[in-house]
């Protein structure tokens, strides 16, 4: 049985090993997975149009009062125009990119723990030759947890650590039909999701660290330190997967 203090260990062994390479592609993965909420900005802007025609009115008075009124449903419309289309496009570029690079980072990691590799392997998820698949794969990863989220939350955070092992899974064998990975994390994390959950929450002061430093140490430590750890969990599951012969 791991122990979260095993799995750290050996995670900092590995990021000290490779550091700067590590940091590239956690941050690389940082921008990427903070594009999709791009669409959240819409609110400030609302915001900041409601309050700069307030002042408008009060300083000159009522006279424009009709003028405002005519524009300002026009600007607020032009306004959730753009977060829709803001949301729409973090919604695709996470599909059809992100979630890629996601696998190609999952693979940097797992590789790192006994090769010095490049950060270009972020990319190898394109490289593959089985794109489509890797996009079908996560896509049905995100629909099922967002399903599962929606219909209760304690089932979502479940089914999320159910899956934790796809990307990873994917990562060293892209061409894996869709069932056969689902099956595969389910059976590597069964009876681990508790100590996942425990091991995600041992990093929230971390994070804490993260902000108070403006992100600077979460680009610099926590992110890469975080991604070489959960690699070590993935590394842990595929030896009992080995040894209880559910995977060759």
């Amino acid at each position: 049985m791991w122990t979260r203090e095993q799995l750290k260990s050996n995670a900092k062994i590995n990021m000290k090993r490779n550091y700067w390479s590590c940091v590239a592609v956690a941050f690389i993965m940082s921008v990427v997975e903070g594009i999709g909420t791009a669409g959240s900005a819409r609110n400030g802007s609302r915001r900041v149009l409601s309050d700069g025609s307030y002042e408008y009115n009060s300083y000159y008075g009522g006279h424009h009062m009709t003028d405002m009124g005519e524009v300002l449903p026009v600007v607020m419309s032009l306004v959730v125009a753009i977060g829709a289309a803001l949301i729409v496009f973090g919604l695709l570029f996470g599909i059809f990119v992100g979630n890629v690079l996601r696998i190609g980072a999952d693979r940097f990691f797992v590789l790192n723990r006994t090769e010095a590799v490049g950060a270009g392997t972020i990319f190898d998820g394109f490289r593959s030759g089985h794109y489509g698949n890797i996009v079908l794969t996560m896509f049905l990863v995100d629909l099922y947890t967002m399903l599962w989220t929606m219909l209760f939350i304690v089932p979502g955070i479940i089914k999320s650590f159910e899956y934790m092992m796809v990307p990873y899974i994917l990562s060293e064998n892209p061409g894996m039909n869709q069932r056969e990975a689902f099956a595969i994390s389910k059976r590597m994390m069964d009876g681990e999701k508790m100590n996942a959950f425990v091991l995600e929450l041992s990093f929230i002061g971390w994070y804490l660290l993260a902000g108070i430093t403006c992100g600077l140490a979460g680009i610099f430590y926590v992110q890469p330190y975080y991604e070489a750890t959960i690699a070590e969990l993935y590394a842990y599951n595929k030896g009992k997967a080995f040894h209880e012969g559910y995977i060759q």
